[in-house]
């Protein structure tokens, strides 16, 4: 990961309030993380972002970590047209109908005891691995289970940073 400044990092840093805003927003729909990194701004390195990012998550409430969910669609059924989400989910693209459909079996059943979707920094992970990794945590509890996604969005949280602070000009739409 580019732990110095970056031409992304100079930008996020200097533009406007509202656009900086948006960005963070793009990476976490949790409005109290995106207000403390703002608020903290500007960011000498790339891994000052991360540790403020990080110190942001694990202050994270059950309220906030609601609203940082509720921007992340379901495993095996990323956004249509969010590039973001076909990218992280990669790992089932090539899924056979069988996975795909014990995924939405799974995810139901997530969604039903915990009341939010599975979060996992799928970045990476196969379907089978993603899979797996919700039968297991299936048979948490709440509690357990809150921290997981902590931990989990904090993985998510650098990587789409990461993206943010590396991106070139001639990379944006």
């Amino acid at each position: 990961m580019t732990s110095g400044s970056t031409p992304g990092l100079a930008r996020f840093n200097t533009s406007a309030d509202s656009e900086a805003l948006a960005a963070l927003h793009e990476v976490c729909a949790s409005s109290a993380w995106g207000s403390k990194l703002l608020a903290q701004r500007p960011y000498a390195t790339a891994e000052a972002l991360f540790l403020a990012s990080d110190a942001a998550t694990a202050e994270l409430t059950t309220e906030d970590l609601a609203e940082a969910m509720a921007g992340h669609p379901p495993i095996g059924r990323p956004k249509p047209g969010d590039p973001t989400s076909s990218r992280e989910q990669r790992g089932m693209a090539g899924a056979s109908e069988e996975l795909k459909a014990e995924m939405l079996e799974l995810n139901l059943a997530y969604q039903e005891k915990f009341g939010h979707v599975f979060l996992i920094c799928a970045t990476g992970a196969t379907g089978e691995q993603m899979r797996d990794a919700m039968r297991n945590r299936i048979g948490n509890t709440a509690e357990a289970e809150r921290e997981i996604v902590r931990t989990e969005l904090g993985k998510i949280n650098r990587i789409r940073l990461t993206r943010l602070v590396e991106q070139h000009e001639e990379d944006e739409d």
